[in-house]
């Protein structure tokens, strides 16, 4: 069963510059929430509440957003805002949140290795906090529900347009088991589309398993060899998918990247539409113009 989640924040956000030098890209709004509250927010309604964020010095927004302010919350009721009282005091009850600092070589991989070795020898769930999905059921709950059939690594998966293979990790595909799981034999890192091997990109979400941090751990042993190099979880997996079982599940719903200013745009839009409260208004506004 997946009970922890690790959420790695310590990126410096590069592609959305200027708009990240002081502010945390995991802390931009969509709609009336930061991206990463949307991210603990799936978690938690997908039954995983435990979460270790491995962060830097520069993010103390994220942690200030989920931390107690009982002076706010008292001032508010104070003068008749329980609403919104009550709506500060419920982010600091959400979930159960523990914070590392980042440490070790570059590459996404390290973060989930710091925080493999405080959650110990059991599988939990990485989820980037510049993804947002729309769907029914939750991305994580995909993915759990993928797990708890496999008892495996998962990773998730969307499609892809060939042409932009480059972009992603692309999965080797075994097996179609139907119901968009797949096994995998491997990943092939941002191939050139006609060495593309599936239309598949591996996206923001995975359960990793023991045997994976193993792989990330014989990973930075090899770095201490060779400093210049980079720890990446998906090298991981692929080493771990040569001899392993793998699979990827293909997510059922509508795949929002806020790392890049114009993908982030599009999820703004698209949470405001979305909205019981503000929806109706921006479409009577963008008809009018």
């Amino acid at each position: 069963m997946i009970r922890k989640a690790v959420i790695p924040v310590a990126g410096l956000g590069t592609r959305l510059l200027p708009l990240t030098k002081a502010l945390p890209k995991e802390m931009l709004p969509i709609g009336d929430k930061p991206v990463i509250e949307h991210t603990i927010r799936e978690l938690v309604d997908s039954g995983i509440d435990e979460i270790t964020i491995v962060t830097s010095a520069r993010k103390d927004l994220v942690q200030r957003h989920f931390a107690p302010d009982g002076d706010l919350e008292r001032e508010l009721r104070a003068t008749g805002k329980d609403g919104l009282a009550d709506a500060v005091a419920e982010l600091s009850s959400l979930a159960h949140i523990t914070y590392l600092y980042q440490n070790g070589p570059y590459g996404n991989g390290t973060p989930v290795l710091n925080a493999a070795r405080v959650i110990g020898d059991e599988p939990f769930m990485v989820l980037w906090a510049d993804d947002v999905f729309v769907a029914e059921v939750p991305r994580a709950q995909q993915l759990k529900s993928a797990y708890e059939a496999t008892r495996a690594p998962v990773l998730a998966l969307m499609p892809m347009e060939v042409e932009d293979a480059a972009r992603y990790g692309v999965p080797i595909v075994e097996e179609d088991l139907g119901g968009g799981r797949l096994r995998i034999s491997g990943l092939v890192e941002k191939p050139r589309p006609e060495e593309a091997p599936s239309r598949y990109a591996a996206i923001g979400g995975y359960v990793v398993t023991p045997g994976v941090v193993t792989e990330l751990e014989a990973a930075t042993r090899r770095w201490h060899d060779d400093p210049a190099g980079e720890i990446y979880l998906t090298d991981a997996l692929h080493r771990h998918a040569t001899g392993n079982p793998v699979y990827g599940q293909v997510i059922d719903g509508t795949w929002y990247d806020t790392g890049s200013p114009l993908n982030y745009l599009k999820a703004q839009f698209a949470a405001v539409l979305a909205h019981p409260a503000y929806g109706p208004e921006l479409r009577k506004l963008a008809l009018e113009g």
